[in-house]
């Protein structure tokens, strides 16, 4: 009976609902990303319009993250008592406010409290998000969907520049942030015009287990050695993608002559090709019994590329291509990361194990930018792709060390 439930479940019929599901959760996680980024390209404009230090510009994206981790891990719950649909719709709705409220801002304090705003609206995705895939798409298309999910990240992260830049230059900041509002509200629509494939029944996931108590059946998941364990990979991921992101370009340039405008290019290479690594990712992730092996390869190869960058003599126009290769490892790791989770979490607890294991990533890209940013106010830029490649060692053990404490617990 389960091989054939199994084979109807994998019908052409239901393929084509996964493939509507999988894009519409994809679209509305890019737009989580590309709001990550709706201030920080922005910088120079807001620096001169309000009078303030890069330091107070970055404490905006400290709050935003801050915000963002507390309201990630109390949506698990609510999603899971809720459902994910209204939360999506709501979070869809405070980014789009936020991006207004930004593009209306007299002061510094308004972009202040926007960016609560706009934390809170991000809170909710990974929760919503991975609780329809895991919940709606079927077992053999999950790798894929995993996949999916992390390329639309990416490609958020890159359209925010892309997008707001241009605008500003031939506008103004303030119709930049307003045409993101826009984009927002129209992924907002098409989200509400196909609710019905957002849709998700949400009595098993709160009904508590005949004689269990209310608090033991919503917190029971806490106990799950392997929940603390993926906390903590995401947390060190976030550390080593944050430091990617942020710091990594410049101490490029500075350990290697790399040309300004060569090393401007040398994180959008990595993000393409991490979008790369994750389309052959998904295909590698069909096996969840590898998932381990595939992280620990992938996540190899970057850390192995981040000492080379930090401490050999690499070719100034050598530095892309690299910055490329360590995309596309740490891409190919990406949808078997999400599977580690998957395979950690209870049925009836999807929300709230995403909600408490995702907030790891907003507490990792919160403390990165202090670590890596003082070593590079001590020149030492070499440090910082030290720090990379240890962090991305760490990546590997807490991986296999997830795989351990799950068997350990079966």
């Amino acid at each position: 009976m389960s091989a054939l439930t199994a084979t109807a479940s994998a019908a052409p019929g239901t393929a084509r609902r996964d493939a509507s599901l999988i894009g519409l959760v994809g679209m509305a996680h890019g737009i989580s990303h590309f709001s990550q980024l709706l201030l920080a390209p922005l910088f120079p404009w807001l620096k001169q319009e309000f009078a303030v230090s890069y330091a107070e510009l970055g404490l905006l994206m400290t709050i935003f993250f801050v915000v963002s981790c507390a309201v990630q891990t109390v949506s698990g719950f609510v999603v899971d008592r809720f459902g994910p649909r209204p939360i999506l719709f709501a979070g869809l709705a405070l980014l789009a406010a936020a991006a207004f409220g930004f593009a209306l801002s007299s002061s510094y304090w308004m972009l202040a409290f926007f960016s609560v705003v706009a934390g809170t609206g991000n809170g909710v995705f990974h929760p919503v998000d991975y609780t329809l895939l895991n919940r709606k798409v079927h077992q053999s298309r999950l790798g894929h969907a995993f996949s999916v999910h992390g390329i639309t990240g990416s490609l958020g992260w890159a359209l925010a520049p892309a997008m707001l830049v241009p605008l500003t230059l031939a506008f103004s900041w303030r119709i930049a942030l307003a045409a993101a509002g826009t984009l927002i509200v129209l992924v907002l629509a098409i989200a509400w015009l196909y609710r019905r494939q957002l849709a998700l029944d949400v009595s098993p996931a709160h009904q508590a287990a005949p004689g269990a108590a209310v608090g033991e059946s919503r917190f029971a998941f806490l106990g799950i050695p392997a929940v603390w364990m993926c906390f903590a990979f995401f947390f060190f991921y976030a550390m080593a993608l944050s430091g990617v992101q942020a710091f990594a370009p410049e101490a490029a340039r500075l350990l290697h002559a790399v040309p300004a405008q060569t090393a401007a290019i040398c994180l959008s290479v990595y993000m393409v090709c991490a979008a790369a690594g994750m389309v052959a990712g998904g295909f590698l992730a069909s096996d969840p019994a590898r998932c381990e092996r595939i992280v620990g390869a992938g996540f190899g190869v970057a850390a192995s590329i981040a000492l080379m960058l930090g401490f050999a003599d690499v070719p100034a126009m050598a530095v892309p291509a690299l910055f490329g290769a360590m995309g596309l490892g740490a891409g190919v790791a990406g949808p078997s990361r999400d599977l580690l989770v998957k395979r950690s979490s209870p049925d009836n607890a999807t929300g709230r194990v995403y909600g408490v294991v995702y907030s790891g990533l907003d507490i990792g890209q919160a403390v990165a930018p202090l670590l890596f940013g003082t070593l590079m106010d001590l020149q030492r830029p070499s440090m910082v792709w030290l720090g990379i490649a240890v962090v991305q060692a760490v990546l590997i053990a807490s991986a296999f060390n997830v795989r351990r404490v799950r068997r350990t617990v079966s």
